[in-house]
This record gives structure tokens, C-alpha cells and sequence, in this order.
């Protein structure tokens, strides 16, 4: 499956479902705290990972993120990990133009980040832990670029995929990606005949059975168990 096929299938999906998926398969299934700072967001694609670390001695380098912007492309999400502070930004208005025309789909950080107007007239999604004015410039450096990194407890690997929604978080290991949109195609099918027979009037209890829901009654598994390819 081409690349561009593979976050299609993932783009038609909402994280709840590929957390489903992802928990089916004993994977991690996904964070809560990480939020679209402007509007209803949604964002899919390949990870390219920033690592962040306090500022030390020495003469400074390049900014951060800016060599994770120039590697990235129209199917990359910018993930950067800042180990969760909220004291200071780790991603600005600048980085956000800059990604935008390169045609980067959004940027996900374990931090906060500034410039909230900015991204949102580029209409480039950034989700993060809030906001916060204070600039990076002397209190952080990169780490590293590439490398893996831990956003929100989750391991991001680069290439790994990434959704985020107005939900949470879900990192898909890019090795696992294939078998995990099969499954979450399935429970999403499933939960919406639920759904048609919720509206058309059938109680919740005999609707939302446990069972049903994880695909486990006679019938409603076998396509997960042997998906189509």
C-alpha cells in the first residue's frame, strides 16, 4: 500500500477508533491532554520527531525544529517532545509559517506553544498541552531530530503514524499501520449499524452489548481476524 493510500485509510478514521484497534492488538492505545489550540482540528500523518532539552552553556545552534520543518514534507506531523513543560514554548509562529508552506499537516508537541493567532490565520493545526507567550530562545535546544522520542508517556518512532483529534492522541507503529486501519475500519462499521439501530429505535440494551462492541459475536470478528488486504 503506497504511503499516500495508508494515511487516506487513517484519515477516515477518528482516534477513538484507532485507539480500539490499537488496544485489540495489545499496542498503546493513545493519550488524553494533548489539544487542538485553535478550532475543531484533526490531523493525520508520518511522524518526524524533535527532541528538546533545557538550554546549556555554549554557543547556540539552530533554532528548534527548524531542521525537523526543512525534512518534512506534505504527509509529515512535527512531534515534538518537551517532556511536558508548560513554563516556556516550544513551537512559534515562525516554525508554524514555515512548516505551513512546506505543506507540513500540523504539529503535535508534549508542551506548550505561543503565536495561537498566527497558526490559526495560516490554518495550520497545532496541538499541544495550552499556551503560553514565553519564547524557547535561551531556555531550550534540540535534543535531537529524527530520533525517538516520549509524547504524553506514548513512544513516537520517526515515520510512525499520528492522529490527533479534539479526542486525544494515537501513535500507530509504522510496521503495525496496515493491520491497525483493517481493525479500525471494522469497529467503525460495527458502531455505526449500532448507531442505525439507535436512531431507528432500538433500546441501548439490546444494542450495546459488550461482546458486540469487540466484535466478538458470531459473524462480526472475521474480518478482523482475516482482513482484506
Amino acid at each position: 500500500m503506497s504511503n499516500s493510500s495508508l494515511l487516506d485509510r487513517f484519515t477516515a478514521l477518528d482516534s477513538a477508533a484507532v485507539s480500539d484497534a490499537l488496544d485489540r492488538l495489545g499496542l498503546p492505545s493513545g493519550a488524553g491532554g494533548i489539544r487542538p489550540l485553535w478550532g475543531p482540528a484533526a490531523v493525520v500523518g508520518f511522524a518526524v520527531t524533535v527532541g528538546l532539552e533545557p538550554r546549556t552553556d555554549g554557543p547556540a545552534g539552530a533554532h528548534i525544529a527548524t531542521a525537523a520543518v526543512e525534512s518534512s514534507d506534505d504527509q509529515s506531523v512535527i512531534v515534538v517532545d518537551n517532556q511536558g513543560r508548560t513554563d516556556v514554548s516550544c513551537w512559534g509562529g515562525i516554525l508554524s509559517l514555515g512548516a505551513a508552506r512546506r505543506g507540513v499537516r500540523g504539529v503535535v508537541a508534549d508542551g506548550v506553544c505561543r503565536d495561537v493567532a498566527e497558526a490559526r490565520e495560516l490554518g495550520f493545526p497545532v496541538f499541544s498541552r495550552g499556551s503560553i507567550p514565553v519564547t524557547a530562545r535561551g531556555r531550550l535546544q534540540e535534543r535531537s531530530t529524527g530520533e525517538p522520542v516520549s509524547v504524553a508517556g506514548l513512544t513516537v518512532e520517526q515515520g510512525d503514524v499520528v492522529v490527533a483529534d479534539e479526542t486525544g492522541l494515537v501513535v500507530v507503529p509504522r510496521d503495525r499501520a496496515e493491520e491497525v486501519a483493517d481493525i479500525a475500519t471494522a469497529i467503525v462499521a460495527r458502531e455505526r449499524a449500532i448507531a442505525d439501530e439507535v436512531r431507528a429505535g432500538a433500546p441501548l440494551s439490546q444494542t450495546m452489548h459488550d461482546a458486540r462492541l469487540a466484535g466478538e459475536l458470531a459473524g462480526e470478528l472475521s474480518e478482523e481476524k482475516e482482513p482484506v488486504r
